[in-house]
């Protein structure tokens, strides 16, 4: 029970800061996107079905407070869990470089969903101008901050039974 209350508190800490502090300090292509690394960690260290409903509820706080179209992140979030939940048991997920490496494609890999959804689901004309100029250090970014956040010992979903 411990360990879900100290991920709950991460969630909590990591919205706290994605959605009101580093706002205020940092421009819009160099805010970390703290939700997206946890939608990584949830999918290489707790592969299960309530992990899948924590990515998609962490999608929907996400477009809650972005003001774009509800559940573009949370289907972005779900799609980048799955693929990473069914990879989990083919990677050495011990290893802090290739998290931060997934943490890094996964970022473009979320920028790219939403693209490809808008432009089927919208008729938003130049929403490529918006998004993939900001697409590599908005992903840089996200590795660095990735690379600090898998620096910590964080629990998995085996410790937890």
């Amino acid at each position: 029970m411990n360990r879900y209350l100290k991920i709950a508190g991460l969630v909590a800490a990591a919205l706290l800061l994605q959605m009101t502090i580093l706002p205020q300090y940092l421009q819009d292509p160099f805010q970390p996107n703290l939700l997206i690394i946890l939608v990584v960690y949830l999918g290489l260290k707790w592969p299960t079905r309530p992990a899948a409903l924590g990515a998609f509820l962490l999608g929907l706080v996400q477009d809650s407070f972005s003001g774009i179209y509800l559940g573009l992140n949370a289907f972005s979030y779900l799609c980048i869990f799955t693929v990473l939940s069914g990879l989990a048991d083919r990677l050495y997920t011990d290893n802090r470089a290739l998290l931060v490496l997934v943490a890094f494609l996964a970022t473009i890999a979320n920028a790219f969903l939403i693209v490809l959804m808008l432009a089927v689901f919208s008729v938003s004309y130049g929403v490529y101008a918006s998004v993939l100029p900001a697409l590599i250090p908005q992903s840089l970014v996200n590795a660095l901050v990735a690379s600090i956040f898998f620096t910590f010992r964080l629990p998995t979903s085996e410790e937890a039974r």
